[in-house]
């Protein structure tokens, strides 16, 4: 009885594993999963004026001059910009 439950703990792991194999397979040829994944909303990154690094915006680090917003990614970026 314990060699027939053995067997079937066995059988049931090595199944979880093909199909996560097949899974992966999947996954990488570009076709669909029956499990979903999780897609993170893409951002439009922003060039600072200043130096040049692209960056998200934020309002804390956002100044408004002459009707159009403008992002930094420092305070220090943000000051240089005022002068």
């Amino acid at each position: 009885m314990i060699r027939i439950l053995l067997l079937a703990i066995l059988f049931l792991l090595i199944a979880q594993a093909f199909w996560r194999v097949v899974d992966g397979i999947v996954r990488g040829a570009g076709g669909s999963s029956q499990r979903k994944r999780s897609v993170k909303p893409s951002m439009k990154l922003i060039r600072d004026p200043v130096c040049g690094t692209f960056v998200a915006p934020r309002q804390e680090l956002s100044l408004t001059a002459r009707g159009e917003t403008f992002y930094f990614c420092s305070e220090k970026c943000r000051r240089e910009f005022r002068r």
